[in-house]
């Protein structure tokens, strides 16, 4: 029943979908519906261009016959479609489940409009339940989770860190880099957690996407529910 909705919110997204757009194509198991829908639009005569998140998402709109470009070669998206791990007030997000949180964000943000994807079950009062994604450099890495450490603790959070790991190695993301996973169970303030992690020498970036997100469609068994927000484009 969860890929039903998934799959409910996904079509919704792609009503916003208009020929000649520049789509920002987001990862996870909700976003790669949204990217199969896409393929029979564009299989059917639509025009888009599409920057994908991940390897894998590419490696999937090359299999659905979807043109991609980069942010090298066009300097601006008309919009990204993506899911989410949590959405909670505001349209504040947690991403990074999967791994693509770096390239998630940088594609978000060259993005005019973010459309989140979701079934019910990632709508919360508060964020925190699911761990949030920290990206970090190898270099340094005990150095890095001593001070995301002191910087929670300095917040109020509790709840260990965790190296994320994959086949008895340590995961590597799409750009080589390592991941740490903070299961703080609840983030009453996740804007200071934010701009608290960005200062930090070895984090790369974080799963806290605050401002980014215009709307959210979220598929519950009675249809699905549109969330309206007022993200802040710095």
């Amino acid at each position: 029943m969860a890929d039903h909705l998934k799959e409910q919110a996904a079509a919704a997204a792609l009503e916003a979908v208009q020929d000649g757009m520049r789509l920002g194509l987001g990862t996870g198991s909700t976003a790669a519906w949204f990217v199969h829908l896409l393929g029979d639009r564009v299989r059917a005569g639509l025009n888009v261009v599409g920057v994908p998140t991940s390897e894998a998402t590419r490696r999937q709109a090359v299999d659905e016959g979807i043109e991609l470009t980069s942010l090298d070669e066009i300097d601006a998206l008309d919009l990204t479609v993506d899911g989410a791990d949590e959405i909670g007030p505001g349209l504040a997000l947690i991403k990074g489940g999967g791994g693509a949180l770096l390239r998630e964000k940088i594609v978000a943000a060259a993005s005019a409009r973010m459309i989140v994807i979701a079934d019910a079950s990632k709508q919360v009062d508060e964020l925190g339940a699911f761990h949030l994604p920290i990206e970090v450099v190898h270099f340094g890495r005990k150095a890095t989770e001593r001070a995301v450490s002191e910087l929670a603790a300095g917040l109020g959070l509790t709840g260990p860190l965790r190296w994320r790991m994959a086949g008895g190695e340590f995961f590597a993301t799409d750009e080589g880099h390592l991941i740490l996973d903070a299961s703080f169970g609840r983030i009453p303030d996740p804007q200071a957690l934010a701009d608290g992690l960005a200062h930090i020498p070895g984090v790369v970036e974080h799963g806290l996407f605050l401002g980014l997100a215009d709307e959210a469609l979220i598929a519950t068994h009675e249809g699905v529910k549109r969330l309206s927000g007022e993200p802040s484009r710095a």
